[in-house]
């Protein structure tokens, strides 16, 4: 078969060629669809290893069906990553298959297939109410944020305004990295910042007193050091000492070495997005009805914030308790 990367996809009788190739075409699905940044580089990179892996079996994608892909799927679950040791999540494994489901609908509308062979494909079963993050109690995030105003150093200033970010907003780290000094505002009274979240929808969110006060001193030691008004400041909000915007792994490393420093326990497994669950855990503990948490973290379905509650499962909140209550007051 004639190399996937270079070749364009096969013409057959029925269904118009696809120039370009699969590169052409899966930038055309990706412009196609509301996506951020981050979520375009990881379909596309989930298209890819498909097109890989049909390579290396002389397998045209546009002729696969549900066997190649349940092949695919196993393989996929057999694959050890690198940085952990241990196989791919079916979480992930699901995610990787849904992408190319998604990029086969778009060929599909193309007339470049008949089917989705993905749609009756076996994908892993995944546990909608459990996830594999690692939380962190509130005592922890304090201890967090406490051993950010410990530092000192060159970036001391912006690691203080990121973790604020994200232990005050539930922000993902994509979404804290791609902002931009821009987004910043303010709106009736509060303190505010713009930013498109997942799947590519417009989103504001409220900044905290602290976390303002800690975006305002990071900002304030940047202008001083470029010798400009605060206000002349442009580009991304956080960035790098050289000038370039701060990425996603910076972020990762900056929580594990934080909470290294913090005695947290379990800081070799934590990500930026212990953060948000913690956000949303501690949000729902306060008394923060499901719904107002399920806009702040930009959910479309209810139960994704839910999941996200690691202290939904509690004794504590067992609606029996208020009903009991409730009759008590009654018989008064």
């Amino acid at each position: 078969m004639r190399s996937l990367d270079n070749a364009v996809l096969l013409r057959t009788p029925d269904h118009p060629a696809l120039p370009g190739g699969p590169v052409a075409v899966t930038e055309a699905w990706l412009r196609n669809r509301r996506l951020s940044e981050h979520t375009r580089d990881a379909y596309r990179r989930d298209v890819a290893t498909w097109l890989a892996w049909c390579t290396q079996r002389q397998l045209d994608p546009l002729r696969a069906n549900f066997l190649h892909v349940n092949e695919y799927a196993r393989t996929l679950e057999g694959t050890v990553v690198a940085r952990t040791g241990r196989p791919l999540t079916p979480a992930t494994v699901a995610r990787r298959l849904s992408a190319l489901s998604s990029w086969y609908d778009f060929l599909v509308k193309l007339r470049a297939v008949d089917t989705n062979p993905v749609s009756d494909a076996d994908r892993p079963r995944v546990d909608r109410d459990h996830s594999a993050t690692v939380g962190l109690t509130p005592d922890e995030v304090d201890a967090l944020l406490a051993a950010a105003d410990a530092e000192t150093g060159p970036t001391a200033a912006r690691n203080r305004a990121a973790i604020a970010l994200l232990a005050d907003l539930g922000l993902r780290v994509g979404e804290l990295v791609a902002l931009d000094l821009a987004d910043l505002g303010a709106e009736r009274g509060h303190r505010s910042v713009r930013f498109t979240g997942k799947g590519g929808k417009a989103r504001r969110r409220a900044l905290t007193p602290s976390t303002a006060h800690a975006v305002d001193t990071y900002l304030a030691q940047r202008a001083t050091e470029q010798g400009v008004e605060t206000t002349r400041l442009t580009g991304p909000l956080l960035v790098t000492t050289s000038g370039a915007r701060l990425d996603r792994h910076s972020v990762f490393r900056l929580v594990r070495r934080l909470a290294r420093s913090a005695g947290i326990p379990a800081w070799a497994r934590l990500s930026p997005h212990s953060l948000r669950h913690a956000f949303a855990t501690t949000a729902r503990a306060e008394g923060v009805p499901l719904e107002d948490v399920q806009d702040a973290m930009g959910h479309a379905d209810p139960r994704t914030t839910r999941r996200y509650d690691r202290d939904r499962h509690n004794l504590d909140r067992d609606p029996a308790y208020a009903i009991w209550a409730a009759r008590a007051r009654r018989r008064g």
